[in-house]
């Protein structure tokens, strides 16, 4: 019923006046939906559970938050709402997972809190009183001790000590192990609910606005019958246009980057200009705190318009002749945005601070000097970047959870100021399912896996960062449960054999994951400096503050392994050859043992293999006996 209010035509075609959404979004109807099967409030006297409808089922076993402890019920989920979203919540099993992460992190993190007093570099700045007098760090700036930043060395330890990197690995292998046990488990679920052989060539059918709106009919080569067709050529124009916009919105992301580092600089400088001692050595942090928030604020507009941009290109402009193939483009155009849209900030912080040059040379930005890394290293300003950008993005989610509820209200209030008192009898099913929110599809749910990326991609500066995606999703589950249940117009049902490219995307962040954290480590971290210090001079660490420290005129020091001239010191291209080597083994040694792990482990679990195999024999078996007794 819905294909054919889909897809038929009530105007004109080249207009592209087609399809009841058409007609929803121009006003001539209020809503277009599916019903529920009843209200989800249980019945006030007692009823055996075999009475309850569908929908009290779901709510009763799974959609309260007193089931919590409770695994997901995905046969009952895709009765109701269809296997698309049933994948969905199965998806969402990878919570479980990540509890062992979690708890590795957290012990990481506290055995950094119980070794902190006994790290000698830290000691050493502390109580270093005027010995190290530092550069200036504006023009305008004065001199300072670097044993005013004694607590930001105290708590950089925290996100730079030797448990970091082995939990960069750990987390390496986690990811992959993850997603091998989700394709098993995929595969499984695609078996059991009959659509592992859905593929879009054979049994898909074309989308009602493209089947509309396409010029031509021709012959599909697949199953021999007449469809509507887009030529290609006219399509793959209409993508390079696309591609375009895509690449100027990425330009707009990099341009407001550019506005939060100068915004951080100029923040920086005020702060030294107060005079106070407080102020002027804690202006490097409150300048990263204020500026991740203003950037928080500018991820999430920029994200509203480019999601809005993005569905109007891949609806009207690429003309995809399959929902799946719709799907996947317009996920991909979005993901590739909010990629660079998120993490732009975090990569400038991990890999390009930090270049300032040296006293008489220094680099500039738009006449302002670069920005150097905060006293405590660059690690713990990244993680305070990773704080303030996942969790308050959750915060957000959360905030946007209860405006649904009020959506949900005003909706209700609205439809009774237009009925007035003139109901007198009770509402029927499609009137109080009116008064519910229109689903709006899973594609936020699943871009919630840009968290996936904050906990493994970024992982040995925030050893903390599964713990909270853990109770975060521990919330979400519910919350998603409860929206689909109780808050949400039902939606269509859709068939589906996996999660599509979502699954492509998360092989491309685990991989990105490994580079990422090889080149934080080497690069971003004091690990490797301080354990070829260990190697060459003293395994106690003693002396390697003042080992770190360059002079400059004026008696001043700054940190950096450079003479007196501003040249490099022979210790510096040692450190660099044994960076670059760290490199290439942690990257080799890691995709050998997840390539391993990828061909020990088969995508198909065995059983479910001979399964399919005896479903196939005993297919061709039937099919023989059927023609021996037609003949």
């Amino acid at each position: 019923v819905y294909e054919i209010l889909a897809r038929t035509v009530y105007g004109k075609r080249k207009k592209a006046e087609v399809g009841v959404d058409r007609l929803v979004a121009e006003g001539a109807f209020a809503a277009a939906f599916p019903l529920h099967e009843g209200p989800f409030q249980l019945p006030k006297q007692d009823v055996r559970p075999d009475d309850l409808n569908r929908r009290q089922v779901l709510y009763f076993y799974w959609a309260r938050w007193s089931k919590w402890y409770k695994y997901q019920p995905l046969d009952h989920i895709r009765e109701y709402f269809g296997e698309k979203i049933a994948l969905y919540f199965a998806w969402l099993f990878y919570t479980a997972w990540l509890l062992p992460a979690a708890v590795v992190g957290t012990l990481i993190f506290v055995s950094g809190v119980m070794s902190m007093g006994t790290n000698t570099p830290s000691e050493e700045i502390c109580h270093g009183g005027s010995s190290y007098r530092m550069c200036p760090l504006c023009k305008t700036c004065k001199a300072w001790n670097m044993s005013d930043i004694c607590t930001m060395a105290k708590l950089g330890y925290l996100f730079d000590h030797p448990g970091t990197v082995f939990f960069s690995v750990f987390m390496s292998f986690w990811a992959v192990t993850f997603l091998e046990y989700w394709k098993r488990k995929m595969a499984t679920l695609a078996h059991h609910w009959d659509c592992m052989d859905f593929h879009e060539e054979e049994q898909e059918r074309p989308r009602p606005e493209f089947a509309a709106m396409a010029p031509t009919v021709e012959q599909n080569p697949v199953t021999g019958v007449k469809e509507p067709y887009f030529p290609e050529k006219t399509r793959l124009s209409r993508m390079f246009t696309g591609s375009m916009v895509i690449v100027l919105m990425l330009c707009v992301v990099i341009i407001f980057l550019v506005t939060v580092v100068m915004c951080r600089g100029i923040i920086s400088v005020m702060m030294y200009h107060t005079g106070s001692p407080v102020l002027r050595t804690e202006a490097a942090t409150i300048a990263n705190i204020s500026s991740s928030i203003v950037n928080l604020g500018l991820i999430l507009l920029m994200g509203q318009v480019y999601t809005a941009l993005a569905e109007q290109l891949t609806k009207w402009a690429e003309m995809h002749r399959t929902q799946t193939q719709y799907d996947n483009a317009f996920t991909f155009k979005v993901f590739i945005f909010q990629f660079v849209n998120f993490y732009s900030s975090p990569f400038y912080v991990a890999f390009f601070k930090g270049f300032v040059g040296y006293p008489t040379n220094y680099g500039t930005l738009f006449g302002m000097r670069n920005e150097d890394c905060g006293p405590g290293g660059c690690l713990i300003e990244l993680a305070e970047q990773l704080f303030i950008i996942m969790v308050g993005k959750q915060l957000i989610n959360n905030i946007q959870e209860f405006i649904l509820k009020v959506k949900a209200w005003r909706q209700r209030r609205s439809l009774a100021n237009v009925l007035g008192g003139k109901v007198s009898h009770e509402p029927h099913r499609w009137e109080e399912d009116y008064q519910l929110v229109e689903c709006g599809g899973l594609f936020e749910e699943y871009l919630e896996m840009l968290q996936f990326g904050f906990i493994t991609i970024f992982v040995a500066a925030f050893p903390l960062a599964p713990l909270f995606a853990l109770l975060n999703n521990w919330v979400e589950i519910r919350l998603d449960a409860h929206k689909f249940v109780c808050e949400y117009r039902r939606p269509v049902a859709e068939r589906t054999q996996n999660i599509g490219v979502w699954f492509s995307i998360l092989e491309g962040l685990s991989h990105l994951s490994v580079i990422a954290n090889a080149f934080l480590i080497a690069f971003t971290s004091d690990f490797l400096p301080r354990l070829l210090y260990q190697y060459k001079f003293e395994k106690g660490l003693h002396g390697y503050v003042n080992f770190s420290l360059a002079y400059a005129p004026l008696n001043y020091t700054y940190k950096a392994f450079r003479d007196n001239d501003g040249n490099y010191t022979l210790f510096y291209w040692e450190l660099l050859a044994v960076r670059l080597g760290f490199i290439i083994a942690f990257e080799h040694v890691v995709f050998f043992v997840l390539r391993a792990i990828d061909w020990i482990v088969p995508d198909v679990p065995e059983s479910l293999e001979l399964k399919v195999k005896r479903e196939h024999y005993l297919a061709k078996q039937a099919l023989a006996e059927n023609q021996e007794a037609l003949l």
